[in-house]
Parts: C-alpha cells; structure tokens; sequence
C-alpha cells in the first residue's frame, strides 16, 4: 500500500528518484500516466493490468467512457527504475503536470501521485477548506 507524502527533484534528464520503501514493488516494472488534477499517476505493473482490465469493460459507445481511457492509456508509458531508483518521466508526461524541479510524489493506496510541489500546496489548502464538506458527502458511500 502506498502512503505518505514525499519531497524529490528532478534532475536535468528528467529522472526522478521513487520513495525507497515503495521501490521493490515496482521490480516487475511501473506504468506513469496522466492523471487527474493536473498530476501524473504511477502504478506497478499489477495495479496497472487491474486497472485496463476495468477500463476494456467500459461501454465504447459511451464518449466519457472512450474520453476516460484514451487518457489514461494513451497518454502511458511503461518506465522502469534504475539502479538509483529512479524513472525517466517522458517530455510529454512533465508538461502534462507542468512539472518544474521540485515535485511531490504521493502515495494514494494503490499508486503514487507526482505533483509540482507549487499545484500540490494550492491543492491542499483548496481541498482542506472543503473538507467537512467532503466528509459529510462521503457518508453516503458508508465512509
């Protein structure tokens, strides 16, 4: 499970090193795609297949449904760590989430998030304000 929130650089080939305690469930591998919010999400392989296996059951007649996955699949890219712990993020991912040099990376059950540490804060301070709010709406799905 991943949790938490981490502080990291990207360095000027674009490489970003992954939180130590979570680099040996991406042995077999990640996939980084865009996101929601304007971040990036990491999944290990296994996550990954989980999730296209759901996202090949959504109704292709449907233009959200289509929408959805052309974004996440689409925009993917397989990545794996070096002996550093690091991915390359493709030029397209990091404009994406217009990333700069100092990033967060989220740990969110089961993916991580990359953020640009400025949108992250702005997020944060947003999503805290509403936070009675969200809670009160989530009661509804027995949280």
């Amino acid at each position: 499970m991943f949790i938490g929130e981490y502080q990291y650089n990207l360095d000027n080939k674009n490489r970003l090193a992954l939180p130590a305690k979570f680099r040996k469930l991406f042995k077999e591998g990640a996939v980084i795609t865009k996101g929601l919010d304007n971040c990036l999400f990491i999944y290990t392989a296994k996550e990954w297949d989980k999730l296209v296996e759901k996202l090949a059951n959504l109704p292709i007649s449907q233009a959200k449904s289509r929408a959805f996955s052309r974004m996440l699949l689409a925009g993917a890219m397989d990545v794996n760590l070096d002996g550093q712990g690091r991915i390359i993020l493709p030029d397209y991912l990091k404009q994406f989430a217009t990333l700069n040099k100092k990033v967060v990376i989220a740990g969110l059950y089961n993916r991580l998030e990359v953020w640009d540490d400025k949108l992250w804060t702005k997020y944060q301070r947003t999503s805290e304000k509403d936070t009675n709010e969200i809670a009160e709406g989530l009661a509804d799905l027995g949280i």
